[in-house]
C-alpha cells in the first residue's frame, strides 16, 4: 500500500500493473467469472453524441472508515456539467450490476484497496464515504472508433477514482493521458493486461483516454474496465 500511497501523494497518480493489483487485492479469485460478466451490458442510452459504442452497468455504495463495506438501494449516477460538459446535468439511470458481481472477491478487494489507500490520504477523512461502481465497455468496429472518454480530459468531480483494465481485445490506442489542472501533461501509458490499474487524485488530475479502433479490422474491438470513485457522503 505504502508505494501506491506515497506515488499518489507526490504525483497526484499512481500506475499499478496487474502483478501488483493481484498482491493489493490478496488475489484475482474466479477472474473468469468476474471478467465474464462484462458480456451482460446494456448500451447506455445517454451519449449526447448518438454513440453505441458504451455499454455499462452501474451501482453504489457506502464505505465506512472502520472497512463496513455495504451497498446502497439502486440509483441514477449524477455529473454536473461543469465535470462532464457533454453528458452531465442530467440523472442517469443504467442497469445495476448484479449482485454477485457486486459481492465477488475481485469487487471487493477492489472496493477495500480503496478504502485502505484513500483513507489515510485524505485530509480531514470522512466517517463514510460514498462509492460510485462502473462496469464499462467501450466497443469499435470497421470504420468506427470508440470512444472511452468521449467528454475528453476531465475530472469525475470526486475526490478519488480507481480504474482497472479487465479485457482489452483486438484493440489499437486506448491510451490513457494524466494531466493537470493547467493542462500539462503528466504521464502516458497504456493498460494492456488484466488486472493494470491507475489511482487517481480527482483534485489534482485530469485523465482521458484515447479512442480505440480495432487491430483486426475484420473483427469487433473492445475494452473493457472497471471504474470505482469515492467522495464524501452528502
Amino acid at each position: 500500500m505504502s508505494g501506491i500511497s506515497e506515488k499518489i501523494e507526490a504525483e497526484g497518480f499512481a500506475i499499478v500493473p496487474a502483478a501488483r493489483t493481484r498482491d493489493l487485492l490478496g488475489g484475482l479469485s474466479d477472474w473468469g467469472l468476474f471478467a465474464d460478466s462484462w458480456n451482460d451490458l446494456g448500451v447506455d442510452g445517454f451519449m449526447a453524441d448518438g454513440g453505441r459504442y458504451r455499454r455499462r452497468r452501474f451501482a453504489a455504495f457506502s464505505a465506512d472508515a472502520d472497512g463496513t463495506i455495504a451497498r446502497k438501494p439502486h440509483q441514477p449516477h449524477y455529473q454536473s456539467r461543469d465535470y462532464n460538459a457533454l453528458n452531465g446535468g442530467v440523472q442517469r439511470w443504467f442497469e445495476p450490476v448484479t449482485q454477485g458481481i457486486a459481492e465477488h472477491p475481485v469487487t471487493q478487494g477492489v472496493l477495500k484497496a480503496g478504502l485502505d489507500i484513500f483513507q489515510p490520504l485524505t485530509a480531514d477523512p470522512p466517517a463514510a464515504w460514498h462509492v460510485e461502481l462502473h462496469q464499462f465497455r467501450i466497443e469499435a468496429h470497421d470504420g468506427e472508433a470508440g470512444l472511452p472518454t468521449p467528454e475528453g480530459a476531465h475530472r469525475d468531480g470526486v475526490d478519488w477514482v480507481i480504474v482497472m483494465l479487465v479485457e482489452r481485445c483486438n484493440v489499437a490506442s486506448g491510451v490513457t493521458d494524466i494531466f493537470a489542472p493547467d493542462g500539462r501533461p503528466l504521464g502516458t501509458f497504456t493498460l494492456t493486461a488484466p488486472g493494470d490499474a491507475v489511482f487517481l487524485d480527482d483534485h489534482r488530475v485530469l485523465h482521458g483516454v484515447t479512442a480505440i479502433r480495432p487491430l483486426d479490422e475484420g473483427r469487433e474491438a473492445r475494452r473493457d474496465v472497471l471504474v470505482v470513485t469515492f467522495r464524501r457522503e452528502d
